[in-house]
């Protein structure tokens, strides 16, 4: 039988699941408000090779809500040197320190969206027809009117002289760009990715290491260095209440 490199994903453990509640953040970087404080935090980010890669250097977790108008996502995100580049919308985000978005509301792996943002704010939202590994492109033209997002430094931007805490980031979506509100109960298919690069302090600044590729921490590992792979992201089904359970997911998505 030929084999593919992505064979070994049959075998892959079952994607996280997190259950999204009703709520109104306000949408200021800050992740303190009453309305968060109600949504649990994921599991800590894992390298996106999983239990295949040791954990990652720095914690990253995320937390999800929604309402009528908005699916709002917060990730609080360790980080001794908070740095960023990028200022002009849609640039090549991963380029810096980055938080990723994967969103496919329909769970059949094609039409799905993108979106990520650096620690100045600066965002880029794409669609993909399909996976890039089906010949997908990306489309940068899609955009998400409406769109919020806001950025709270925990030390201070680009300043190679101390030490800092780490950044926080809340995103608020809304419904129509991504195909329209799910009804209560609706599972999609989500995930996070932060893409973290290590740096030397050279003459006051950060300078990317010569010869090391970016690192990849995720929510639902990818057990693969592709976040293209949305069979694998996490299931996040659309409650009203504490009270509402996941139900058992033991089955893989088609």
């Amino acid at each position: 039988m030929l084999q593919t490199p992505f064979d070994h994903l049959v075998d892959a453990p079952h994607p996280k699941g997190y259950v999204a509640m009703r709520g109104t953040p306000v949408i200021d970087g800050s992740i303190s408000d009453t309305a968060w404080s109600k949504a649990p935090w994921t599991d800590a980010f894992v390298d996106i090779e999983g239990s295949l890669k040791p954990n990652p250097r720095f914690m990253t977790r995320a937390k999800m809500l929604w309402d009528d108008d908005y699916f709002y996502i917060a990730a609080e995100m360790e980080e001794p040197h908070v740095w960023g580049t990028l200022t002009e919308h849609d640039s090549v985000i991963f380029y810096d320190n980055d938080f990723e978005v994967f969103i496919d509301p329909d769970g059949d792996n094609h039409n799905y969206y993108e979106f990520e943002m650096n620690a100045l704010n600066t965002g880029w939202d794409l669609r993909l027809p399909k996976p890039y590994r089906d010949g997908g492109p990306a489309l940068n033209e899609w955009e998400i009117p409406g769109l919020k997002t806001a950025v709270t430094i925990d030390g201070t931007l680009n300043n190679p002289s101390d030490t800092d805490r780490g950044w926080s980031v809340e995103i608020a979506m809304p419904w129509a760009p991504l195909g329209g509100k799910p009804a209560t109960g609706v599972q999609w298919r989500v995930n996070f990715s932060r893409v973290e690069w290590q740096v030397d302090l050279i003459d006051g600044k950060y300078v990317k290491r010569a010869g090391l590729r970016e690192d990849n921490w995720v929510w639902s590992p990818q057990w693969v260095i592709d976040m293209h792979q949305p069979q694998m992201w996490g299931y996040v089904q659309f409650e009203d209440s504490a009270g509402s359970l996941m139900p058992d997911l033991n089955h893989r998505a088609k």
